[in-house]
Order: C-alpha cells, then structure tokens, then sequence
C-alpha cells in the first residue's frame, strides 16, 4: 500500500505542476515587455509575418507566441 499511495502521491504532483506551467504559459503570452514589444515592431517593419524570425531574436518566445501577440494587438481586420 505503501507504494500506491507514492504513485498517486507523484501523479498528483505532476498534475498540479502541469497546472502550474499552464497557467505560467497563459501569463507569458500575455505580458510583453516594452522592449520585446518594441523589437517586435521594428523587426515585422523589416521582414513582415516571419514570426519564426522575430522569435528567433527574442529569447523564450515561439512564433505562435508572437503571432498571437501581434494579431490580437495590431491586427487591422476586424
């Protein structure tokens, strides 16, 4: 019993971390420093919608991250 109750010990941890790290994901997307913001528009000014290269110039940012970031804050379709 001793050893069912360390399994569900640890699947509850990684439950909880997994948990954690969604919603540290959620807070990452949405707070952009003023600097990545500022470098985000300077670089989409020179290379347009390469999000896979403006990513590349912002250390722990994906492409997804920032395409989202872009469309939801200077998308012009509405």
């Amino acid at each position: 019993m001793s050893d069912l109750e360390q399994h569900s010990s640890c699947c509850d941890n990684s439950s909880v971390d997994s948990t954690e790290n969604a919603n540290s994901r959620v807070d990452s997307e949405a707070d952009f420093s003023e600097d990545e913001e500022t470098l985000i528009i300077r670089m989409f000014n020179l290379v347009g919608e390469r999000w896979s290269l403006i990513a590349g110039r912002i250390p722990g940012r994906t492409a997804e991250e920032i395409e989202k970031y872009w469309n939801t804050r200077y998308s012009t379709s509405q």
